[in-house]
């Protein structure tokens, strides 16, 4: 259960979810307004944020009727239709919550999963993403979906099963941390695991659809492909640069220095011309290219050595363990290295301790 300090933040993204809405509300309201085994509710104090990015279909004035019906949802019109990403951010800087969580406007996510998935905060975890096992979608958006978690998986060395579902719940700190922008939503988890937060999965009921029709396409996992590849060089290499540009220039120019080398040879050892050949041309194109994505290297890192510097040196310590009040710490003396340990000394710390 959430406790008052740590109130519960909801982000529902809307586009063209107007009969879904009333119902969405009302799930919402009984779920988290529902007694727990202490006879308090499962959550003391929370509140839902809609996001209307971009609707036409009449969301937002649906949104502002269940807002003056109900004073802890609140709505937030955005001024087209920004994506999702963006969406979730802008719900963000409206949230007062210290626990975040996200889902979908269309039903599918099931409203009482959310206190299992704040439950599993306490696992501990700082972001718990649902894994729909028993998803309602037609095979033709499964089986992308499959291939799209496993090669996640692979790429961003975290394995979920579901590295895209709506239902997440998560400490502010990780929303705070991890961009949201263009299609970065659905990598989310893949880059919280990547600046070190801990991530657990939990399954989740998933429901068909009841009211209108997916938003989203076919071509959302080509364009994944794309924003996979940015994933990975923001997780891996946004600290050192040099290594990603230097390491293909260094592939490139391997491969333009040994095109080079073999037609010098022929050139030495025959009498064939090279001058008009196009892979002369193709070997020097080569060299240039590495010359360049070194160079590219070299300034990314000028560019990231000055944003260090600015950064907060204890911007990753998550504890600290420090000597109790009373107790200060011995010096080591070399002299004493042979002497038998004392069985009454615990193995860590200075005596006593």
């Amino acid at each position: 259960m959430v406790s008052p300090p740590d109130q519960l933040s909801i982000l529902v993204p809307i586009k063209d979810e107007a009969e879904s809405l009333e119902e969405l509300v009302a799930e919402v309201v009984t779920c988290l307004d529902e007694e727990g085994d202490a006879g308090e509710p499962q959550v003391i104090d929370w509140e839902l944020i809609l996001i209307d990015d971009g609707s036409t279909d009449g969301s937002w004035e649906i949104i502002g009727a269940l807002a003056d019906r109900e004073p802890r949802v609140r709505g937030l019109r955005l001024r087209r239709n920004v994506g999702k990403s963006a969406a979730l951010a802008a719900g963000l800087a409206e949230a007062s919550g210290q626990v975040i969580a996200t889902m979908d406007g269309d039903l599918q996510d099931v409203p009482t999963e959310l206190p299992r998935l704040l439950a599993r905060l306490d696992d501990p975890a700082d972001l718990v993403t649902g894994y729909k096992q028993d998803r309602k979608d037609p095979w033709t958006k499964r089986l992308p979906s499959k291939l799209f978690n496993l090669v996640t998986s692979l790429v961003t060395g975290l394995r979920l099963r579901d590295h895209n579902c709506g239902l997440k719940v998560a400490r502010r700190e990780v929303f705070e941390k991890v961009p949201l922008y263009g299609e970065m939503h659905r990598f989310f988890a893949a880059i919280a695991h990547a600046q070190g937060f801990r991530v657990v999965e939990q399954t989740v009921e998933h429901r068909a659809r009841k009211h209108g029709r997916s938003k989203f396409g076919i071509e959302r996992y080509a364009r994944g492909g794309i924003d996979l590849l940015t994933v990975v060089t923001l997780t891996r290499y946004n600290r050192r640069p040099a290594h990603l540009f230097g390491g293909l220039g260094l592939i490139v120019g391997l491969i333009g220095a040994g095109i080079l080398i073999y037609l010098a040879g022929l050139w030495a050892l025959t009498d064939q011309a090279i001058g008009t050949r196009p892979l002369l041309l193709f070997g020097v194109f080569l060299v240039v290219l590495a010359v360049q994505l070194v160079s590219l290297g070299l300034l990314a890192e000028l560019l990231i050595s000055q944003q260090v510097v600015r950064e907060d040196p204890q911007l990753h310590v998550l504890d600290r363990a420090v000597t109790s009040p009373g107790r200060e710490w011995t010096a080591h003396d070399p002299t004493t290295a042979s002497v038998p340990p004392d069985p009454d000394r615990p193995p860590y710390g200075p005596p006593g301790a």
